[in-house]
């Protein structure tokens, strides 16, 4: 069965072709840097066991272009994956907000369509490119099933005391306000990797995940019990271009003195924050560049960034009471090893010890960089969001 996986990004689309339930991709692409200078496309397919990489420069103004161009790759050209759309059986979806309507993979419609747009704003950054590359996708593959998998369903296992906010009930049954959490297809990927690793069912684990959104849960038992995500994908920790956690003082202030209105208060947190708004890029190479070249706004942005990420690893290792593991993932925690190094600083108390040899020799997959003696393991562990929503996707059909 031939499911393509589109897993859109605030700054980025991942694609994936999967021969279900094979969990080998037939062909993998990144297309990167969407709406910002220095974008590019890399797509990848592996013809009669061999591999094909092209790497193609242009300007990609945003999320359908993008998604158009991965589309001509699969179809056109002597390394074309699919003679026509209709051998595409399933694409699957990564839809970051699915409310409290959708716990799991669900079959995409007009009403389906209907609550992803209703959750634009509590997703801003994300539920439109979503619904955009949605929309795309069904005018290519008219004959394939749409299937959209939420970055929220993964987080419905979290406890009340977690979930709701300390304002009036009402709020949360007329309004469904409280924490929804985010990046739970990654989360719910990497910990069962990392479950299996372990070789332990019960287990405590905290799973970082550092990309240009950036989230933490914490892990009892294979389950989400808290996470850094909330109502929206704003809060908690710093990311490219989302402030994270800010009192709430701020806006009521910025508002009452300066004569904000609520779409500038939305684009000052949601798209001019973060590394951009401290440090002068959303990118986390731009950063080190800065760096290294000496500026001291790029400097306090990685130590700020670095910092929330430690104050939730010890809030968690209180709410697990204790720690099996913790979870480096995503682009930064994958590929930023000075910044898993800065995150682990001073953290031996809790009984965790990075070897430093074992964090700079890492190479793209599940590895331990933690030191043999230490109580609480540290893991780098590739997501691959992709392949999880494939598996839903073929799960859901079936």
């Amino acid at each position: 069965m031939n499911i393509l996986v589109i897993n859109s990004g605030s700054s980025s689309i991942k694609y994936q072709l999967f021969k279900m339930p094979l969990q080998q991709p037939v062909c993998s692409g990144l297309v990167e840097r969407i709406g910002i200078e220095g974008s590019f496309i890399k797509h990848t397919v592996y013809p009669n066991g061999e591999k094909y990489t092209l790497e193609k420069d242009a300007f990609i103004s945003n999320h359908g272009e993008g998604l158009k161009q991965v589309l001509a790759l699969l179809s056109e050209g002597e390394h074309a994956i699919i003679a026509k759309p209709e051998d595409i059986v399933a694409v699957g979806h990564r839809v970051v907000h699915g409310g409290e309507h959708f716990a799991g993979a669900t079959l995409i419609n007009d009403e389906v369509k209907q609550q992803i747009k209703k959750l634009f704003s509590l997703a801003p950054l994300h539920n439109p490119v979503n619904y955009k590359c949605i929309e795309v996708a069904e005018q290519t593959f008219f004959a394939a099933k749409q299937v959209a998998v939420f970055d929220t369903a993964f987080h419905q296992s979290i406890p009340q005391q977690a979930y709701r906010y300390a304002i009036p009930e009402w709020y949360y049954k007329e309004h469904g306000i409280r924490v929804y959490g985010f990046h739970g297809t990654s989360h719910k990927y990497v910990s069962e990797q990392a479950i299996k690793w372990l070789g332990k069912s019960e287990s405590k684990i905290i799973s970082v995940h550092l990309g240009n959104g950036c989230s933490i849960t914490a892990i009892k038992n294979g389950k989400s019990i808290d996470t850094s995500m909330g109502f929206g994908p704003l809060s908690g920790l710093m990311m490219g271009t989302r402030s994270g956690d800010i009192d709430p003082s701020v806006i009521f202030h910025l508002m009452e003195h300066s004569g904000y209105t609520l779409e500038q208060l939305s684009t000052l947190l949601n798209k001019q924050s973060g590394l951009l708004g401290v440090g002068g890029s959303s990118d986390m190479r731009d950063i080190r560049k800065l760096v290294n070249e000496g500026n001291e706004a790029a400097k306090l942005a990685l130590e700020l960034y670095a910092y929330r990420i430690k104050k939730f690893i010890g809030s968690y290792a209180a709410v697990l009471n204790g720690i099996d593991a913790v979870i480096f993932t995503a682009g930064v925690g994958e590929n930023d090893l000075d910044m898993r190094a800065a995150v682990c600083d001073e953290l031996s108390y809790l009984g965790i010890q990075l070897d430093l040899n074992k964090n700079r020799n890492y190479k793209s997959q599940l590895t331990e960089i933690s030191q043999t003696n230490s109580k609480v393991k540290v893991l780098v562990v590739p997501t691959n969001e992709e392949y999880e929503i494939a598996n839903q996707c073929f799960n859901l059909l079936n």
